[in-house]
């Protein structure tokens, strides 16, 4: 039920930043599209609270009790830059705005666009794991939190191989402009 659950919050993440960049953009109701793009969060609160009810009701978390951890950590560190995406895009094909701006192709300033992603992926991970840990310490199961314990480790690796193959790997082997 509660992969179910993180799908329709996904789905419902999209739906309200669109509803809100529609409104503000094509329909020209600003007001109204601040307001939809403001109730964006309200999805991830919603996940929130279901996961932590499961939890309450006394079930053994599973693995969609971390994935709901890691996508409320990672929802809230890259929300803000999806947002702007996304404004971006809609600002530029409904209301003339300038093109979107594009991430550099490579040299120092895409190491350090990497840098600043895996910083901001740094900031999920700690609000996905700080996320997991207090289930983990307000269930008080061990038993029962056993998979909590084995999504901090994943992140932890995931943000590892990440932060190689990324932002070190950018850094000492920069891409180079083509002749």
């Amino acid at each position: 039920m509660l992969i179910g659950l993180i799908v329709a919050c996904e789905v419902a993440f999209w739906v309200v930043l669109v509803a809100g960049l529609v409104a503000r953009y094509p329909l020209r109701r600003p007001r109204l599209g601040a307001g939809l793009l403001v109730c964006v969060p309200l999805v991830d609160l919603v996940l929130l609270v279901a996961t932590t009810v499961d939890l309450r009701r006394g079930a053994t978390a599973e693995v969609a009790h971390g994935l709901a951890a890691a996508y409320l950590g990672f929802s809230v560190a890259f929300g803000h830059s999806m947002v702007r995406w996304a404004d971006q895009r809609f600002a530029h094909r409904f209301a003339g705005g300038p093109p979107p701006v594009k991430p550099p192709r490579h040299g120092w300033a895409r190491a350090r666009y990497e840098w600043g992603q895996w910083f901001r992926g740094l900031l999920g991970w700690a609000i996905a794991c700080g996320l997991l840990a207090a289930a983990i310490v307000w269930v008080g199961d061990a038993d029962r939190t056993r998979e909590l314990t084995v999504w901090i480790g994943r992140l932890s690796l995931a943000m590892v191989i990440w932060l190689v193959a990324f932002p070190v790997w950018e850094t000492i082997f920069p891409r180079r402009a083509r002749a």
